[in-house]
């Protein structure tokens, strides 16, 4: 986790969302230069370009087209050849110690709304050992129609790209998936993604509280 999300804009504030990074300089850049627009309605995959929550030049919150995944410079006797590896989620165990996610976490942390996000149950085969993905899940916040996933941004080229934080499962996910995103309330947004805030001190306020369903 996290691989897939879906965001709607028929929900209101996803809607105004859309508009606005659509319409932003960036979303305009990513559009016209890359020939990416914005995800509007549907499941968002890997390198897709969605709305984000993230502070602008005076530190105060913002929306922002940002594209879905770090890219790690991978080493020259990688049998990849001088590819870069997609790096989609970080661990909050050690993303203030990680290279790729240090100066992230301490100065550029964003929050990437969304309606849920999926997860597959993972099931060990008790004949090969091996863990095979069964029922995919739709999650979210309880009582809440909008699912606010805590992530951390920085700039490729030119370009703003985030990853998810992941964290251990609460107990009813645990029974599905060994991790699942750091999920934010409302509330925390604006100190989750300030600058000077200490991110520690906000990981309390995580919320655990989910209700899944399983799609047919």
């Amino acid at each position: 986790m996290c691989t897939r999300f879906y965001y709607d804009n028929s929900i209101k504030e996803l809607g105004e969302y859309y508009e606005k990074a659509s319409t932003s300089p960036i979303g305009i850049k990513f559009a016209t230069v890359l020939s990416k627009p914005l995800i509007s309605h549907g499941e968002v995959r890997p390198t897709d370009l969605v709305p984000v929550l993230a502070p602008n030049k005076n530190g105060l919150p913002d929306i922002f087209a940002m594209k879905w995944g770090f890219t790690i410079e991978l080493p020259k006797s990688s049998n990849l050849g001088n590819s870069g590896s997609l790096i989609v989620n970080a661990r909050i165990e050690s993303a203030a110690e990680k290279v790729s996610f240090k100066e992230s976490w301490n100065k550029r942390r964003c929050i990437i709304p969304c309606a849920w996000y999926y997860e597959w149950k993972h099931i060990k085969n008790s004949s090969t050992g091996k863990v095979e993905t069964k029922e995919k899940y739709l999650i979210q916040p309880k009582e809440s129609e909008i699912t606010y996933l805590a992530g951390l941004y920085r700039i490729e080229n030119g370009y703003p790209v985030f990853v998810v934080l992941t964290t251990e499962p609460s107990r009813e996910l645990s029974e599905i998936h060994d991790r699942m995103p750091v999920l934010m309330p409302k509330s925390q947004i604006d100190n989750w993604i300030h600058p000077e805030s200490n991110p520690l001190e906000l990981l309390p306020y995580m919320i655990k509280d989910t209700v899944m369903e399983a799609l047919i």
